[in-house]
């Protein structure tokens, strides 16, 4: 593979070791936050994850000898960040799974290449290849098969799944600004692991002042599984991997490193088959391998970077 528009190839040694240990921890998380929604308001629960997100952040950051202040202009890259990432993105995906399961969310996130290729192209200048949106529809194709499973298999209407669908369409398209973001040259300057744990810090502002107006007073659960699924999301979840994947879309660029997201769903739908009695069938089974392919058509469309130009600042 040639190195793509961050400047280095993902096949290289620690590109491809990050890239893996990423998939793999966030293909779990999305049965965690299935259990964390079941009692808790999901902005509260987010807030509690990211609380210890950020605080890891932190004690990483000095660990690695990072400045614990941002630089000139930081600020405004921590807020769209934190705002993208850690408010809008999980809050539409913590709310989409009361509708549909975790496996169906994140086998759509497969689909999140797709915004990255195109708000690269508009906002980067990234070029678009025909085996990319060949590809892209292929993977659609596949998505719009594993939905029409879901309705059939659960007591869900169509209503509600496809209120699903859109809350998660709506987090796709909230991560896919946030890589970008991660992309341009302002956040480039700034160090990575404070940028991370500011944007953390500001995303617990306002997931908690969104919690207070919508689902009133702070809530908790003291159940060991809530605890820890809180620990492990805010640690495992955020803590070891956001660095990564931002490293990743820094080295790689924003669409390469959004390759993850055809591995994490299929960890993701073994879980959900263990656990939430997800059931295959023909038509899932030929909708997730459609998408799949999908995906990788369209990772095979991805154009070598234009001559360098300067990059928009947000």
């Amino acid at each position: 593979m040639s190195a793509p528009s961050g400047g280095e190839s993902l096949l290289a040694p620690k590109n491809l070791a990050a890239f893996l240990l990423v998939s793999l921890i966030w293909g779990g998380t999305w049965l965690v936050i299935r259990d964390q929604i079941s009692s808790v308001p999901p902005s509260w629960s987010i807030t509690w994850r990211f609380i210890v997100a950020a605080l890891g952040m932190f004690a990483l950051a000095k660990l690695r000898g990072e400045p614990l202040m941002l630089g000139v202009g930081g600020w405004r890259w921590a807020a769209a960040l934190g705002l993208f990432q850690f408010t809008l993105n999980f809050t539409f995906v913590y709310h989409a799974e009361h509708y549909i399961t975790s496996g169906l969310v994140a086998v759509m996130f497969a689909l999140l290449v797709v915004p990255n290729a195109v708000l690269g192209k508009f906002v980067l200048g990234q070029p678009i290849r025909r085996e990319f949106v060949i590809g892209s529809l292929i993977a659609a194709i596949g998505v719009a098969m594993l939905f029409a499973q879901e309705y059939r298999a659960t007591p869900a209407t169509l209503g509600q799944v496809l209120l699903g669908a859109g809350l998660t369409v709506g987090g796709i398209l909230s991560a896919s600004a946030a890589n970008i973001v991660q992309a341009m040259e302002g956040a480039k300057r700034q160090p990575l692991l404070t940028l991370l744990a500011w944007s953390m810090a500001l995303s617990v502002v306002m997931n908690a002042l969104y919690g207070l107006a919508t689902q009133g007073p702070p809530q908790f659960d003291t159940r060991p599984a809530y605890v820890l699924g809180t620990l492990y999301l805010g640690l495992a979840g955020s803590v070891i991997t956001f660095p990564l994947y931002y490293g990743l879309v820094r080295k790689v660029g924003a669409g390469t490193a959004a390759y993850s997201s055809v591995i994490v769903p299929i960890v993701a739908m073994a879980l959900s088959t263990l656990f939430e009695g997800f059931v295959w069938g023909p038509l899932p089974a030929a909708g997730a391998a459609i998408t799949l392919v999908g995906m990788v058509v369209a990772m095979r469309g991805r154009a070598a970077p234009p001559p360098r130009r300067a990059t928009p600042e947000l």
